[in-house]
């Protein structure tokens, strides 16, 4: 909902490009510790009030407000007092500021190039400063949409904003249920109470043969992965994590386990960030290497560790299948199953040999699959699972975070990712591929790469 009501000063599209929003440009400074936006001045709240600097200014310190329980407010972190403001320390956030009505200006605490798509994520959404104490139940934002009602447990309705300052929506009201469990938004779909829905990884095959020419497919910003603990025992060994990857049959894994559904991994990217290389080698399926690297290490005599993994039954099958290969190249492996958050307790804990899990981008760019995971900065809960240690490659990833030419960004991720791909700090899975399905008689709809790329302007249904 929020991506519907609200504007942000950047959007992004469907295929996660930045697009201006509420500002209308933006520039940084000679090394990009400054960001200037320069607002619309035909924007406009859904009750007719004009969108300024100042509701720029006042939304952003309610989200770091300190006591704020939200917990989301990271993404606004990179400006200058922002940690400060959220602590209590200071009463003001010192590098934001606004010269004038329509101009809103950023310092940053460093140079970061990946800062306005940071200002596309929900937590930077502009409100209308001062809030009302009825914003909860009876929100006002200036999206293309604005709220009419919400049947709690049932559906969102919300209604077109007619005076919309960019692409006025072309049908006149859009509903969301709510619909938790996948199998029941399938069959709703079914019986025709949906327009578009996501297909479960289970009911891939049955719906590529009942409903082929209504499937859409991308890539998505996800990577599946199992997190090798580097600082356990045996596993400190890059032989050891390379082994690893040669013991499983990852091909027949993702056809089997996940329908297809994905593109095989070759490092953390994935295939539609710049820095991604689709023609990197893999680790191939390949025992006997595996049974040589083992060995090498002084491990012929095999080993055992634990595989820690959630409740998903799709990472049931996934680690039953790990478990057996690993154990056809001598290594014995106990699999250990939590709720989600007590395995994520103890994988951050450094308490797993071997994590099953996925990682979900928060917004397109590589940086976003590299330096919360690999950074040494980051180990534990900071993303980084495999407590990953490398002085070369935190140097590399902190330097491209200030890479302001798109070239020199997309070779550096290049790099980097190479790097992290030879240190074997996972066993590489694989990139998931959406699936959903569209009816018919739906135009207009595409399948966004980034869930804040959807503002369903363009949907409308056949007559």
């Amino acid at each position: 909902a929020v991506t519907l009501l609200f504007d942000n000063l950047i959007q992004v599209d469907v295929d996660g490009v930045l697009q201006p929003g509420l500002a209308i440009r933006w520039e940084p400074n000679e090394d990009g510790s400054r960001y200037t936006f320069h607002l619309r001045t035909n924007a406009t709240f859904h009750d007719g009030r004009p969108v300024t600097a100042d509701d720029v200014r006042g939304s952003f310190e309610r989200a770091l407000a300190p006591g704020q329980s939200g917990g989301r407010g990271w993404p606004l972190f990179p400006i200058r007092g922002a940690r400060s403001f959220t602590r209590g320390e200071s009463d003001r956030i010192v590098g934001l500021s606004i010269p004038d009505d329509s101009t809103v200006v950023i310092d940053l605490e460093s140079p970061l190039n990946i800062f306005p798509k940071l200002l596309a994520m929900p937590v930077a959404a502009v409100v209308p400063v001062p809030v009302s104490d009825s914003f909860g139940s009876a929100p006002i934002g200036s999206g293309p949409w604005r709220f009419v009602r919400w049947d709690h447990d049932d559906a969102l309705l919300f209604a077109r904003n007619d005076a919309y300052w960019g692409v006025v929506p072309h049908s006149d009201s859009l509903r969301i249920r709510i619909l938790p469990e996948p199998l029941t938004q399938a069959a709703e779909y079914e019986t025709g109470q949906l327009s578009v829905v996501e297909v479960p990884f289970g009911e891939t095959r049955r719906w590529e043969t009942d409903h082929p020419a209504e499937l859409r497919r991308k890539t998505a910003l996800r990577a599946l992965y199992i997190a090798i603990n580097t600082t356990r025992g045996p596993l400190a060994d890059v032989r050891v994590r390379r082994a690893l990857n040669h013991a499983i049959d990852m091909p027949t894994l993702l056809a089997t386990v996940a329908a297809g559904r994905g593109v095989l991994a070759a490092g953390a990217i994935p295939p539609a960030l710049e820095g991604y290389d689709g023609d990197r080698a893999r680790y191939d399926f390949d025992p006997a290497e595996a049974r040589r690297l083992l060995a090498e290490a002084g491990w012929s005599a095999g080993l055992s560790l634990e595989l820690w993994r959630t409740q998903r039954p799709i990472y049931a099958r996934i680690a039953q299948t790990v478990q057996q290969q690993l154990g056809e190249v001598g290594i014995s492996v106990e699999i250990v199953e939590r709720d989600a958050a007590s395995a994520r307790a103890a994988a951050r804990n450094r308490e797993a040999d071997l994590f099953l899990t996925d990682w979900y981008g928060d917004y397109p760019d590589p940086e976003n699959f590299t330096f919360p995971l690999f950074h040494s900065a980051n180990a534990g809960p900071g993303g980084n699972l495999a407590f990953l240690h490398d002085p070369s490659l935190d140097s590399a990833l902190v330097k491209a975070r200030t890479l302001l030419d798109s070239i020199d960004k997309k070779n550096a991720f290049r790099a980097i990712d190479r790097r992290i791909f030879d240190l074997a700090p996972w066993i590489f899975a694989w990139f998931p591929i959406d699936v959903w399905a569209v009816r018919p008689d739906v135009r207009g709809w595409e399948l966004p790469i980034i869930f804040t790329g959807q503002r369903w302007q363009e949907v409308q249904l056949s007559p």
